[in-house]
């Protein structure tokens, strides 16, 4: 591949993400921030394990501003005591993920990779769009 067609390649995917963002629904773009942090997990952990540490550290910063990002989007006032047990398990991932790039710790990018996944499957079973098409299927 050519750096020109890296390049066009880049943008190109740049303008998909983009325009998803554009026409998801706010419960599609959380989908979007776990699948787009357990994605630069899996980045880290390969930049870590090739000795790449400038890199390894951009993929856990950019999941550390992920995670916080969908810590800060939490609302306290719909279910009060789920909200701070999330809240907490997202400090921890934090925690984690700042230990792993302190650290190099591969176990703890596993860790909140886990985690993270965990809380994705859980967000992803509760899309309002495949309910509405199962009861629409399903009457």
């Amino acid at each position: 591949m050519t750096p020109h067609s890296s390049a066009a390649l880049k943008q190109y995917a740049s303008v998909q993400v983009q325009s998803g963002v554009t026409e998801a629904t706010p419960h599609r773009l959380t989908a979007m921030l776990f699948d787009g942090a357990l994605a630069r997990i899996g980045r880290a952990k390969g930049h870590m394990q090739r000795g790449e540490l400038a890199a390894k550290g951009e993929a856990i910063s950019a999941t550390i501003a992920i995670v916080g990002t969908l810590g800060g989007s939490l609302r306290r006032e719909a279910a009060p005591e789920l909200v701070d047990r999330l809240a907490a398990l997202y400090d921890y991932i934090l925690r984690r993920l700042i230990a792993a790039n302190a650290d190099n710790r591969v176990d703890y990018l596993d860790e909140a990779g886990r985690l993270l996944a965990t809380l994705a499957e859980a967000w992803h079973a509760i899309d309002p769009a495949k309910a509405a098409l199962d009861q629409a299927v399903n009457g």
